[in-house]
């Protein structure tokens, strides 16, 4: 006989199943919650990998770029420095041969060069005296100079060529100057020079007084005193003291070697 159930004990069994049921029901949510929970958690850590994953990407991928790019650039940088290199070894070969030619052509115009000033002092030893102290010293300093060792052929070649410069220039120009001369009596005069080119050399006493010329034919200095007048005007034009004027002066013809 199954008992009955009385209406008070039915409630109360109601209310218990009722509890049990929430109980439950409490309990699946909060598992419900733990695991979206977990899962949001797990997820916002995989995202923090991922983020990081991503970022070291981005870094590589930077490093790679920045790294090629500099590759490239030394790759041009190689080329331009082959170019210049294999120019620079042009050059060394050409400036090789060069030494060698100037080596020999050193060897050459050394031997030349002293002949030039042999001759150069015997031509001023047997030409016109003029500024004789002058002219000798130069060529005393190029003999001098032959000796040198500091001193390149370039530039004593130079001098050389200086120096004949000079004689040549002597034979256009006309100029005064003063030095010293020896009168009949053998005494040492000091006069006005007045040289015109190469081919007359005259001169006079401060007080006009004394005129006397170079003989050439009979290398001595003869009177002159016919010309005093002409040889003072030529003082003046040399003094640029007057304009050029036409002189009357003695001249002597060059003579053929």
């Amino acid at each position: 006989m199954i008992p009955r159930i009385t209406g008070g004990l039915a409630a109360v069994i109601c209310v218990a199943a009722a509890a049990v049921c929430s109980s439950a029901y409490a309990q699946s949510v909060d598992s419900v919650l733990n695991a979206e929970q977990k899962r949001i958690q797990q997820s916002r850590q995989s995202q923090v990998r991922i983020d990081k994953v991503v970022q070291e990407t981005r870094d590589l991928v930077n490093d790679y770029r920045a790294i090629t790019k500099e590759i490239e650039g030394l790759r041009i940088y190689n080329r331009l420095m082959e170019a210049q290199t294999g120019k620079q070894t042009a050059k060394l070969t050409e400036i090789s041969g060069s030494m060698e030619k100037a080596n020999v052509i050193n060897r050459q115009i050394f031997p030349l060069m002293t002949r030039m000033i042999e001759g150069l002092d015997k031509f001023v030893k047997l030409d016109v005296p003029f500024l004789m102290k002058e002219r000798s010293e130069r060529v005393a300093l190029l003999q001098g100079l032959m000796d040198e060792p500091n001193v390149s052929v370039a530039e004593k070649f130079r001098k050389v060529m200086e120096a004949f410069q000079i004689e040549n220039d002597f034979g256009r120009t006309i100029e005064s100057y003063r030095d010293t001369v020896e009168d009949e009596s053998g005494g040492v005069r000091e006069v006005q020079f007045l040289r015109i080119g190469r081919i007359a050399l005259l001169y006079q006493s401060d007080d006009g007084n004394i005129t006397g010329r170079w003989d050439n034919a009979n290398k001595t200095y003869v009177n002159a005193d016919e010309h005093r007048n002409e040889v003072k005007k030529g003082l003046d034009v040399a003094l640029q003291k007057v304009a050029p004027d036409l002189l009357l002066l003695p001249i002597t013809a060059p003579e053929a070697n």
